[in-house]
């Protein structure tokens, strides 16, 4: 909540301010970007001089020891204690400098970070026990669940939340998620994923605008937010059409407040039920793509079923395709309608605001060009191997580390999902936008399952 309290300037009905070519170095997206895709040349030609030993050591981490005794457990860390070290310091440089050239003082930062990095060793070895999977203490799930006891029942300082930034991590995760997703993938499945999200996208936006005006009576700004928010990308999608319709503060906050606690359901409940069902890993991904409001949120949901099935890569590959590709990109689409709406038919004369074509660009996650970039870069690359030395050199001494520095950043994020969620600072929310909005989470959920099980199951199936 404090993130989308400082990305909103003071005043009702202002919106955040465009920092143009600042932008490159100023905005999490961008660092994203710049991060991910660093880190993939930087792999590669650690590959190509024969030194993926170093990039091995860097992306150490105790998920898949399999230890069945404290012995074993702490034997690990006194074997590697060197190697954990050097890792530590290399995130602690790589979000500390990053961070700080985006305003948050190291002063708060560094503290912080230690925090969350000894925590994400925590859930690494929880789940590397080896009875993990049989209690479904899966990683994301437990460092979430770990999280929320946390931060609602001991009083961290506010200032801690320097380095439980949720959105960065995930966006650097996806980043790092395109350089093992073969291109081939999303131009093959990427229609299938855009149709359906659209599909999605229409439904839900107009079933919650159209029920919040008309049946609830509610301000038709506030249901544009709502309506967006529940529809396309939680957090992101809300602040973006609150400042294309110019929303008061308090709508952005009661959306906000809705996906949060929604999102947090979805991640407990839709992996379950999934299981029930008997879905293969690329259908439920698929369904959690279609149902979830916020990519962290729908990332430890998909990560967590895939675990449970044995097929973490199709789970998260599917709802990478459907919730990133397909969905996310509405925000820039639904941005510039909803701005001349409200802009050409309510605002009329009582305002001298045009719409903006460029708006389009400016709410465009621009993570998802850093997602191609390395899905491109990394197929280029991959396709001078043969299979038999794929599998052999470059899957084992590239892509594995790769994975398992996108886990790292997937746990930092998951963490930081629970640690800065604190129930007693939601927003309060009449129950006339409840209503509105959970009707809306009962047609994603309904009309995804239609979707990614019925119509489309049989390519979600093979991904």
């Amino acid at each position: 909540m404090s993130s989308t309290q400082e990305a909103w300037n003071e005043g009702e009905g202002s919106k955040p301010r465009h920092a143009g070519w600042k932008e490159l170095y100023l905005k999490e997206d961008w660092w994203a970007v710049w991060l991910g895709l660093g880190l993939m040349v930087l792999a590669i030609l650690f590959f190509q001089g024969g030194g993926s030993g170093v990039l091995k050591a860097l992306a150490i981490n105790p998920g898949g020891l399999k230890w069945a005794s404290f012995d074993q457990l702490t034997g690990h860390f006194s074997q590697n204690a060197s190697l954990y070290f050097y890792q530590f310091v290399f995130w602690l440089v790589l979000f500390g400098v990053t961070t700080r050239i985006m305003g948050v003082p190291s002063g708060q930062f560094i503290p912080s970070f230690i925090v969350l990095y000894v925590l994400s060793i925590v859930m690494f070895s929880i789940a590397g026990w080896v009875n993990a999977a049989r209690f479904n203490l899966e990683a994301p799930l437990v460092a979430l669940v770990l999280g929320l006891i946390i931060a609602n029942v001991f009083p961290l300082p506010k200032w801690m939340d320097s380095a439980f930034r949720v959105e960065y991590y995930i966006k650097l995760g996806i980043v790092l998620l395109g350089a093992t997703f073969p291109i081939t993938l999303v131009l093959t499945a990427g229609p299938v994923a855009i149709a359906q999200a659209t599909l999605i996208s229409l439904a839900t936006c107009l079933v919650i605008y159209f029920l919040g005006t008309r049946a609830f009576g509610l301000d038709r700004r506030l249901c544009a937010v709502l309506g967006v928010g529940g529809a396309v990308c939680g957090v992101s999608a809300s602040m973006a059409i609150a400042a294309s319709v110019n929303a008061k503060k308090e709508h952005l906050y009661t959306s906000v407040t809705l996906v949060v606690a929604w999102a947090l359901v979805m991640i407990l409940v839709l992996p379950f039920i999934s299981r029930g069902m008997g879905l293969s890993a690329g259908v439920a991904g698929a369904w959690i793509g279609t149902s979830e409001f916020a990519d962290a949120a729908g990332f430890a949901a998909a990560t967590t079923y895939g675990h449970m099935v044995g097929n973490e890569d199709a789970a998260i590959k599917a709802f990478t395709l459907m919730k990133v590709i397909g969905r996310d990109v509405w925000i820039g689409i639904w941005s510039i309608v909803w701005a001349g709406i409200a802009t050409i038919v309510w605002e009329k004369r009582e305002t001298g605001r045009t719409p903006d074509a460029r708006e389009i660009w400016w709410r465009f996650p621009k993570f998802v060009i850093g997602f191609f970039a390395a899905s491109l870069l990394m197929t280029a690359f991959a396709g001078a191997f043969s299979t038999a030395e794929f599998n052999s050199a470059v899957r084992p001494n590239l892509i594995l580390p790769l994975v398992s520095l996108r886990t790292w950043t997937f746990i930092f994020c998951f963490l930081s999902i629970g640690l800065t969620t604190r129930f007693r600072e939601l927003h309060a929310v009449g129950w006339k936008s409840f209503w509105a909005f959970t009707i809306g989470v009962g047609v994603n959920v309904v009309l995804g399952y239609i979707l990614s099980v019925l119509v489309f199951g049989g390519y979600w199936s093979k991904i």
